[in-house]
C-alpha cells in the first residue's frame, strides 16, 4: 500500500516545468549537467524531483556563481542553478505566479506575461512628452540585498500552501559556490539567474515601491522594468522631494538608493529650451535625449526621444566580433546570413522600434567582417580592401534581402 505523499504536487505541473525549461535552454549548474544529459534519464529525473518536493525532502543544491560586467559599468554575479534545481523552482512558479500576478501594477514590465522591455520604452518615451523631469532611480546591489524576512512576508502573502513556502525560503538561503569551489553562505537578496527569482523580486518591489506610489502618489506615474526605475515629474522641485521620500522609503525595506547613478534628467526638446546638469538618461537599452525628428509634415524640429544607447551599440559590436567572421571561409554568404540572421533580426526588431536611423553605426562593423570574410574566401580579393567592398556591394543589389539588416536598407553601396 503506497504512502500518502505529504504535499500534493502534480506531475503534469513537473512535466510541464521541464518543457519550459527546455525551452529556456540555459547553461549547466555546479553539477555540469546540461539539458542533454539531464534528458539521458528523463523519466527518473522528473520523478526524482516530484517524489522530493511532494515529500518535503527536496533540497537545492548551490548555485555557480558567475561574473558579467554591466553595461553601465562594474559587474553583476550571476547565480545559475542546475537543471533539476531549475525544474523545480518552475513548479513553484508555476503555481505561484497565477496568485500574484493579478495584483501586479500595470507600469511594471519586467519577466512578466504579456508585457515587454520595448513597451516600457514606449511608455516612457510618451511621457516624457508631457513631463518635463526624470528621476532616474537606481537601486544599490538590489538583487543582493533583498531582505528574506520581507520577501517571505509577501509571499505568505498571497499563498499559504506550505511546500511553496517551504522552497521558497530553501532557495532563497542555497549557497552560491564560486569558480575556486568556496562555497558562500546568503542571508540576504536572491539570485539573479534562478527561475524564480524574477517573480519574487517582482513581488518585493511591488510592496517595496510600485503599491506605495499608487497609495502615496497617484498622480506620478512610473515604469519600472525589474529593478530599472523610471519615474516622471512635472517640476524639478517635486522630483527632488520625491527623490528623498522614495530613498526614505526604501531605507525602510532595507534597500538603499545608489547616491551617484540616482539622477534627476531634464527633458529638453524645441518647447523645452533651459538648461540642467543631466538631460539625457538611459534605460532598457536606449538613450533618452534630444535628437532632431521629422515631424508627419516634412518640418524638422529637436524631439526628446529613445535610441539605441553606445552601451548597446558596443555590446553589439562585441558580439559581432565575437563571430569572427573571417575565418569562417569554410561558409558561403548564403550560410552565414542563415546562421546570424536570427540575431541580427532581433537585434533590428528591439533596437529599431525609435530611431531606426541610429542601427547604420551598429551594423557598418557587420559590413566590414563581411568584406574581411570575402577577402580571405577568394584569392582574387584578397589584398583588395575596395575591390571587396565593390564585390559585396553588387552582391548586397542583386540579394538585397540577404541579410536581415540588408532588408532596412542598410547595405554596402559600394559597386552599385
Amino acid at each position: 500500500m503506497s504512502k500518502e505523499k505529504p504535499f500534493n504536487i502534480s506531475k503534469k505541473v513537473v512535466w510541464e516545468g521541464y518543457q519550459r525549461v527546455r525551452a529556456n535552454k540555459g547553461a549547466a549548474g555546479v553539477d555540469a549537467e546540461s539539458i542533454a544529459d539531464f534528458e539521458k534519464d528523463l523519466k527518473g529525473n522528473l520523478y526524482k524531483i516530484w517524489n522530493r518536493m511532494s515529500s518535503g525532502s527536496y533540497f537545492p543544491p548551490p548555485v555557480r556563481a558567475v561574473v558579467i560586467p554591466k553595461d553601465k559599468g562594474g559587474q553583476r554575479v550571476l547565480g545559475i542553478p542546475t537543471v533539476e534545481d531549475r525544474v523545480a523552482q518552475m513548479v513553484v512558479k508555476i503555481y505561484l505566479e497565477p496568485k500574484v500576478e493579478p495584483i501586479f501594477h500595470s507600469d511594471s514590465y519586467g519577466y512578466r506575461p504579456g508585457k515587454s522591455a520595448i513597451e516600457a520604452v514606449g511608455r516612457a518615451r510618451e511621457r516624457c512628452w508631457s513631463y518635463d523631469w526624470v528621476l532616474d532611480l537606481d537601486i544599490k546591489g538590489f538583487f543582493d540585498n533583498i531582505d528574506h524576512e520581507l520577501l517571505m512576508k509577501a509571499v505568505r502573502k498571497h499563498t499559504d500552501s506550505k511546500w511553496i513556502l517551504l522552497y521558497v525560503e530553501r532557495w532563497l538561503k542555497a549557497p552560491a559556490q564560486q569558480p575556486d569551489g568556496t562555497l558562500v553562505q546568503r542571508d540576504r537578496g536572491t539570485p539573479q539567474g534562478g527561475v524564480v527569482s524574477p517573480l519574487l523580486a517582482n513581488l518585493f518591489l511591488h510592496y517595496a515601491f510600485d503599491d506605495w506610489m499608487r497609495r502615496r502618489y497617484p498622480e506620478i506615474p512610473f515604469e519600472r522594468y525589474a529593478d530599472d526605475i523610471i519615474v516622471h515629474c512635472k517640476t524639478e522641485t517635486e522630483a527632488k522631494n520625491l527623490k528623498a521620500v522614495i530613498g526614505e522609503r526604501l531605507g525602510q525595506c532595507k534597500l538603499e538608493l545608489h547616491a551617484e547613478k540616482t539622477k534627476i534628467v531634464y527633458c529638453k526638446d524645441d518647447k523645452r529650451r533651459g538648461t540642467y546638469s543631466d538631460e539625457k538618461f538611459n534605460f532598457l537599452g536606449f538613450t533618452f535625449r534630444s535628437r532632431w525628428a521629422k515631424s508627419r509634415w516634412g518640418k524638422y524640429f529637436i524631439g526628446f526621444s529613445p535610441a539605441i544607447s553606445n552601451e548597446a551599440t558596443k555590446s553589439i559590436r562585441s558580439t559581432v566580433r565575437s563571430w569572427r567572421l573571417h575565418r569562417r571561409s569554410d561558409k558561403s554568404l548564403g550560410d552565414l546570413a542563415r546562421m546570424y540572421n536570427p540575431i541580427i533580426r532581433g537585434w533590428i526588431n528591439y533596437y529599431g522600434s525609435y530611431y531606426k536611423s541610429a542601427l547604420y553605426r551598429v551594423f557598418y562593423p557587420l559590413s566590414r567582417s563581411l568584406m574581411r570574410w570575402a577577402m580571405r574566401k577568394y584569392k582574387k580579393l584578397k589584398p583588395h580592401v575596395q575591390r571587396a567592398a565593390y564585390w559585396l556591394g553588387r552582391i548586397a543589389k542583386r540579394e538585397p534581402n540577404l541579410f536581415a539588416h540588408w532588408q532596412m536598407g542598410m547595405r554596402p553601396t559600394a559597386g552599385q
